[in-house]
């Protein structure tokens, strides 16, 4: 009798913990859809989409800021997913395409025409609030119009 009240404390306690678990976690698993260079530049030529282009590293510290901030916040997530086309590319194991774009220093992104054209491109950490900002003057094709400044101040 006493292993059987042992067993089905353990029992509970392991279905306790689970559900614990499961309720810590986040009910979206939203993220954005990165692409591999190839098929993300054929996309967007397709889909007349701009292309989000980002260079990391594994061993990168604030490529690994990045990934656990900016690009896991629901405004940017939703932003790029709708409006552009994410290559992701890791600049060790693609050190071609990193050559290409003259990537010198982690995190690095573009911003691409379409086309594949370049447009800007930015070196760094940058937080989700500033990404957002930039992605939308990019998007909008403001830059054509006005400063980055002369932007943030309309929004």
């Amino acid at each position: 009798m006493k292993n059987i009240k042992i067993s089905i404390t353990i029992i509970l306690l392991v279905f306790f913990s689970l559900s614990l678990a499961w309720a810590a976690t986040p009910e979206t698993t939203e993220k954005i859809t990165w692409r591999n260079y190839e098929k993300g530049r054929a996309m967007a030529e397709k889909q007349g989409k701009k292309i989000f282009l980002y260079f990391h590293a594994d061993w990168c510290t604030y490529c690994k800021k990045m990934e656990l901030t900016t690009f896991k916040d629901k405004g940017v997530i939703d932003y790029i997913n709708e409006n552009y086309i994410a290559i992701r590319v890791d600049s060790d194991k693609e050190q071609k395409i990193a050559s290409l774009f003259g990537v010198r220093g982690l995190p690095s992104t573009w911003f691409l025409k379409s086309d594949s054209g370049k447009l800007s491109s930015m070196p760094g950490y940058i937080d989700s609030n500033r990404l957002l900002t930039i992605l939308k003057f990019i998007n909008t094709e403001s830059y054509e119009k006005m400063s980055y400044q002369d932007f943030k101040a309309t929004i």
